[in-house]
């Protein structure tokens, strides 16, 4: 009778193992082949910080970004920025999501040697950083891409000499302590060093503000009546079809950065006489790309200085260039 007992605990106790086997063993989902199908990527999340959400030309670098995470597929796009060029707030923004733990960021800096300790911060927790538009060069950073600053200045110093026939009185607008506009600065100056038959009245801080801008071109236009030549190194005046209304522009000739509309069409009522355009579309579909390749492809520019080059627009190939800037607009062609 005992040993019928024993031997009945131990069948019952074997059940029971065999039966706490099968709960925990992991099910297997077999695909059509007969093999486990492999997990779906994670979903990558990709900061993109531009100067500030209300200055135009940072609209297109966000529709670029977004079409090539629609690409690459497992990309989610973090599109954050203060609402006006500051450069303390765009730092509380990059330490934000660094402490998000996003798996990259890619930012135009509003001043690159206030944000170097942040980005330096994000690389060694391993977060890959990405400049765009305007660099940190000083930083950590793994590359920027952009237009190269200083040579984009000498063009704008350049073509308005010849426009002026080298004399003339000119203003300059710039927006201080930003490095790509700085560096765009030292390039006009190269320039203009040169030509001295060429006078500098003003050069104006417009602070990376439209409405600044076009009170700074009031301002021009009242206070020096022999103005003959306008130079901006970034596209404030152009940003609205109004803001070089204060000018005579038959006898003040303007050049400027930036070719974003409404810019084209300012040009083609005469307002504007050159102007140089950025790759906006690319701004945000190439720093992507990069970042993926970095992360899942472990693959890193052959540069850390990735120059887009630029465009130059005049009066005589501006519709040419309004046709290529409606295919990227519409997505029928990469910039």
């Amino acid at each position: 009778m005992r040993k019928i007992m024993l031997l009945a605990v131990a069948l019952a106790l074997l059940a029971a193992s065999c039966k706490k086997t099968e709960e925990t063993r992991p099910e297997s989902k077999a695909s059509g082949t007969g093999t486990a199908n492999a997990p779906a990527p994670r979903k990558l999340r990709f900061a993109v910080i531009p100067k500030a959400i209300s200055i135009p030309v940072f609209n297109y670098a966000k529709i670029g970004a977004e079409r090539e995470a629609k690409v690459l597929g497992n990309v989610e796009i973090v599109w954050d920025a203060p609402d006006l060029a500051d450069p303390l707030k765009q730092k509380e923004k990059l330490e934000s999501l660094i402490a998000q733990k996003v798996d990259g960021i890619a930012i135009s800096c509003t001043n690159g040697d206030l944000l170097t300790p942040s980005i330096n911060k994000a690389v060694d927790k391993g977060i890959p950083v990405i400049t765009w538009d305007s660099d940190a060069p000083k930083s950590k950073r793994i590359a920027f891409y952009g237009v190269n600053d200083f040579k984009s200045g000498q063009i704008l110093g350049e073509e308005l000499a010849k426009i002026l026939n080298h004399k003339g009185n000119i203003a300059i607008m710039t927006s201080l302590g930003s490095d790509n506009l700085e560096n765009r600065l030292k390039g006009v100056m190269s320039v203009l060093k040169n030509e001295p038959g060429i006078k500098i009245l003003n050069t104006f801080d417009c602070k990376d503000d439209v409405l600044v801008s076009r009170e700074m071109v009031e301002t021009a236009a009242r206070r020096y009546p022999d103005l003959t030549g306008f130079i901006s190194v970034g596209g404030w005046p152009v940003f609205s079809e109004n803001g070089l209304d204060a000018l005579d522009t038959s006898k003040v000739k303007v050049v400027s950065f930036d070719t974003i509309p409404p810019a084209p069409a300012v040009m083609k009522k005469g307002k504007v006489a050159l102007l140089v355009g950025q790759k906006y579309f690319g701004w945000g579909s190439q720093s992507v790309r990069l970042l993926y390749d970095i992360v899942v492809n472990k693959k890193y520019p052959d540069s850390p200085m990735i120059d887009s080059g630029v465009d130059v627009v005049t009066p005589e190939n501006v519709d040419a260039y309004l046709a290529k800037w409606q295919k990227w607009e519409a997505g029928e062609e990469s910039q």
